[in-house]
């Protein structure tokens, strides 16, 4: 909120910004927790030419998300595992975007933006260990997922390997944003 008081010709103008977040307790549903679990190998990798798989390194990375509907007072969980990996992996890193897209008669405008990179490993990563992701929602740039018929805020969670080569591979999952109250809220 922006205010601006205007006084006399002699005196300088007030003026007041105020930034603040809106809360509401209407959604009254539980939250169903569906884990999502993936596996990332070479061969189930999408936008890859033919030509350029055998410069692919050979790896195998499993893990999961605690939910794929989540409440953003609550922080996003669950965990990685390089189970294989014939070239030093350098980083793991967990993206979370925010996609809005505007739409207007047929035309869809869609938008990404980064909000958040975590670093979840880095340096020559062990293999067969369990990696905990804990990302916690931040307020300022985050909402619930909303969908209506001219716009959508959506949200999605990438999953970045770097590979010690450069090679580097994302994998991209969609998560819902709800907001569940909970007993620690207001």
């Amino acid at each position: 909120i922006s205010v601006e008081m205007q006084r006399s010709m002699l005196s300088k103008n007030v003026k007041k910004s105020m930034e603040f977040i809106v809360k509401n307790k209407l959604q009254k549903d539980k939250l169903e927790k569906n884990k999502v679990e993936f596996e990332i190998t070479p061969e189930n990798l999408k936008n890859v030419q033919k030509q350029n798989t055998k410069h692919i390194p050979e790896f195998n990375i499993t893990g999961h998300f605690d939910s794929g509907v989540c409440n953003i007072e609550q922080p996003f969980t669950g965990n990685i595992c390089v189970e294989k990996s014939d070239q030093e992996i350098k980083s793991i890193e967990l993206q979370f975007v925010r996609v809005e897209t505007c739409i207007y008669a047929d035309t869809e405008i869609r938008e990404a933006t980064e909000v958040q990179n975590i670093q979840l490993a880095d340096g020559n990563i062990c293999q067969k260990f369990d990696i905990p992701i804990y990302m916690i929602f931040p307020r300022l740039f985050t909402c619930i997922t909303t969908v209506s018929k001219a716009f959508k805020v959506e949200f999605e969670v990438n999953v970045v390997v770097l590979f010690k080569d450069s090679h580097m591979l994302t994998e991209n999952f969609p998560i819902k944003l709800v907001r569940v109250p909970t007993k620690n809220n207001f």
